[in-house]
């Protein structure tokens, strides 16, 4: 998965790759404390869509490349800020979709995967080893 930050006036989007199981300890407990929440409902929260939440996780990824910045530096409109699957990601989706829906519920998704599977990002790292962006 992939936090994508298209501020007003930047010509290209920053993308960062978000793997929840791969942020380091000292991340985690800071957003812990920021959100309070646990490591486990935040990311659940994050896909959710709670403001929050990404609001932290944006101001982790800019803290990395700007060690300046500050809460309150961090503001961004709704539209500004997106999660996006990688493409491994959406095809490891559409297998569990495959295998647990049936029926008219079951195309609709698939088809609707298959659109987003067809314009997603492809990291070659994701290959095969593809997982949901939650922590267990």
């Amino acid at each position: 998965m992939y936090l994508v930050y298209s501020p007003e006036g930047q010509e290209e989007p920053t993308r960062w790759k978000y793997n929840p199981r791969k942020m380091m300890s000292a991340e985690r407990e800071a957003i812990e404390r920021r959100t309070d929440r646990n490591w486990s409902e935040f990311t659940k929260d994050v896909v959710q869509g709670s403001s929050l939440c990404r609001r932290a996780l944006l101001f982790t990824f800019l803290k990395r490349d700007h060690p300046g910045v500050k809460w309150d530096d961090v503001d961004f409109a709704w539209d500004e800020l997106s999660l996006e699957y990688s493409k491994a990601e959406l095809i490891e989706m559409r297998s569990t979709v495959a295998d647990t829906v049936s029926g008219s519920e079951a195309a609709a998704i698939l088809e609707k995967l298959d659109a987003e599977i067809a314009e997603a990002f492809e990291d070659p790292e994701d290959e095969g080893k593809a997982q949901l962006p939650v922590a267990d």
